[in-house]
């Protein structure tokens, strides 16, 4: 349920990853979440980046979590050795690191007799974690007291936040309508973000999926607006079939 308003809610996010702060990697997550953030009427106050080091993790968790209603971190909770976010943040908690039961049955679900030791590294959590859906790889994202930690790929994340949609106090109801084509993502990868450029305040995430040997995708807008929701919907479809994509008014 959605809290009243009666302040304004404030985040912070680490970005975790010697990849990043070496600039082999350029990192994408902090802009996408900004404006997540600010459709559901919450406001990022706060980013850091820290390298793969479990002092540097901590302390920068131990930091934020106490100064902002929620705390974001992407990057280290892959298959490898030398992904220590939960390690990290389940030792700033005070927690003890599990195999989360859920986390293990979707992962087996997923990759049956090709689950690996490796693999099930991801479904660790630290102790009393929940789960966050992820819609891309099935490896699930951990939402721990006012903590979410997320992969660092940007797609993942970005599924992975649309799960959260509306389910964080502190701000409005965030309503969503869905556009979608037989189309590669890619193709409509220009219109998209011609039209929420063109829409401040909408954010629209694209979920490809193949299906009937065809590729597709649903083109997902959210918005607090029902109002601004159908007009960016029209604009949306219009644009799509100015560049020879034939749109379905939702989800396919």
């Amino acid at each position: 349920m959605i809290e009243p308003i009666s302040r304004i809610y404030t985040a912070a996010l680490v970005i975790i990853g010697d990849e990043i702060l070496s600039g082999r990697t350029q990192d994408a997550n902090a802009a996408y979440l900004a404006k997540w953030l600010s459709v559901q009427g919450i406001r990022l106050k706060e980013v850091r980046v820290v390298a793969d080091e479990m002092d540097a993790i901590a302390d920068a968790v131990n930091a934020l979590r106490v100064q902002h209603d929620y705390l974001f971190t992407t990057g280290g909770i892959g298959p490898t050795h030398d992904d220590i976010t939960v390690d990290a943040i389940a030792a700033a908690l005070g927690r003890a690191v599990i195999v989360h039961p859920d986390a293990r049955a979707i992962l087996e679900h997923h990759y049956g007799d090709q689950l690996t030791d490796a693999r099930l590294r991801m479904a660790r959590t630290p102790d009393g974690a929940s789960l966050i859906e992820n819609p891309r790889t099935k490896a699930p994202g951990i939402r721990v007291e006012n903590i979410f930690i997320m992969a660092g790929v940007p797609m993942i994340t970005q599924g992975m936040l649309a799960a959260l949609d509306g389910q964080l106090p502190g701000g409005q109801p965030v309503l969503s309508r869905t556009v979608a084509a037989w189309t590669q993502e890619s193709q409509a990868a220009d219109v998209l973000s011609r039209v929420e450029r063109a829409n401040p305040g909408v954010q629209i995430g694209s979920y490809p999926f193949w299906r009937e040997g065809k590729t597709g995708a649903n083109f997902v807008m959210r918005s607090t607006s029902l109002d601004q929701l159908a007009v960016v919907a029209e604009m949306l479809m219009a644009e799509l079939a100015q560049n020879d994509i034939t749109p379905i008014d939702g989800e396919l």
